[in-house]
């Protein structure tokens, strides 16, 4: 039985499994849709990740955002 994607949200800070080249492993969502876009919460640098390769991806929610879609 399939597991039911994870629900997002605008402002949502998660943590990643692996560091962005700049040390840090946080991560905003800025964007929602097809793809995911997040900005680092270290450098600022923004990229677009499909939904499914988030989820692997991530570890944890640092913090919930707003639940408005």
């Amino acid at each position: 039985m399939p597991t039911p994607p994870l629900a997002f949200a605008c402002d949502d800070v998660v943590q990643t499994r692996k560091p962005h080249p700049c040390g840090g492993d946080t991560w905003r969502i800025v964007r929602l849709g097809a793809e995911i876009g997040l900005r680092c919460t270290t450098c600022g640098r923004k990229v677009l990740l499909p939904r499914a390769e988030l989820e692997r991806r991530m570890r944890r929610f640092v913090v919930r955002g707003s639940a408005n879609p």
